[in-house]
């Protein structure tokens, strides 16, 4: 059977990267950017326009599209033969046998043995229910009324009242940043129905910005999707305003294949990696938002997808080298 020099597996920002810098080092990559389930699940399907990297604003699907014209770049482009990319599959199981190879299988039940694996299938933020399902936010979400990442979309509420769906500190965290930033006149906390966990220091910071936590349950969201228009959310006994809100429930980890190899995690679920993002498990390193103790954004997926693709090769380049030397 074929042995591949990499499998990257994934198709979000970080595995593409990984892609390319593997296939432009002219090592073999099989590339496995998952099924359409697997797209949906993924953060960057929910993204549209990404305001804050250079060079996205013109796409109406702000990862995705830009990401697809580089993938066609290289498998029409003199690098080809090197690039086998498996169209909507996805890996379901993954092992390192005795021979030090990676065995994989697909969704289809068909299997590839690949040198080194850079996993990259990243995490989906934990949505909020609202009257028992978690779809009335998607709407909202979808029309960058509703938003995850501070970082991202932060810049979104200049001079407007939000709301933070969470009842951490982490929430409340997110609420102060952009309070303190970009001069929001009223910040509402809305744990839906959660127990408030806050912790002094928060708390304090809290009460001095005038901040107002509702602990009950979201009955519904006020405004027009559509018209791109959020007027606030609604509770049994009170009407909250709101221009913009954040969801900060934390991130869904999709750490399955790193589990089935046995790599260290994080508490959080996330993999421990070194500089480069090797893991734990010879060969397998991890870029993107899977891996820990990292900014989750474009810019430091691409950097870690660089980082690993460059080192593997730095290890392939030695294997060559040192069998070229035992021929000569």
């Amino acid at each position: 059977m074929k042995v591949y020099d990499v499998a990257v597996i994934g198709g979000g920002s970080a595995g593409v990267m990984a892609v390319m810098r593997t296939v432009l080092n002219n090592d073999e990559c099989i590339f496995f950017p998952g099924t359409p389930k697997h797209k949906k699940r993924s953060r960057a399907f929910w993204v549209t326009t990404v305001e804050n990297m250079p060079a996205h604003l013109p796409y109406k699907k702000g990862i995705e599209e830009p990401n697809k014209m580089s993938l066609d770049w290289l498998a029409q482009g003199s690098f080809a033969s090197k690039f086998n990319w498996q169209k909507n599959r996805g890996v379901v199981k993954i092992e390192k046998a005795i021979d030090g190879l990676f065995h994989l299988t697909d969704d289809k039940d068909f299997t590839y043995l690949a040198q080194y694996v850079i996993l990259c299938t990243g995490v989906m933020d934990i949505q909020p229910h609202i009257n028992g399902s978690i779809e009335p936010i998607f709407e909202y979400a979808n029309a960058q009324l509703i938003d995850y990442c501070i970082r991202c979309d932060g810049h979104h509420v200049l001079n407007k009242k939000i709301a933070i769906i969470g009842h951490s500190s982490a929430a409340a965290w997110a609420g102060i940043m952009l309070f303190e930033r970009y001069n929001c006149p009223s910040v509402y906390i809305l744990t839906n129905g959660e127990s408030p966990l806050f912790d002094v220091e928060t708390s304090e910071l809290m009460n001095r910005y005038n901040f107002n936590v509702c602990t009950e349950k979201i009955e519904t969201i006020l405004g027009n999707a559509k018209a791109k228009k959020l007027d606030g959310f609604k509770t049994a006994n009170h009407i909250i305003p709101a221009d913009f809100a954040f969801v900060s429930l934390g991130m869904i980890v999709y750490n399955d294949l790193a589990r089935m190899l046995g790599a260290e995690l994080d508490q959080r679920g996330f993999v421990l990696t070194d500089a480069k993002g090797k893991s734990s498990v010879d060969g397998l390193y991890v870029a993107g938002d899977l891996r820990a103790n990292a900014k989750k954004q474009i810019y430091t997926a691409w950097d870690h997808a660089v980082d690993s693709a460059d080192e593997i090769n730095i290890h392939i380049r030695r294997k060559k080298r040192s069998e070229h030397s035992k021929l000569s």
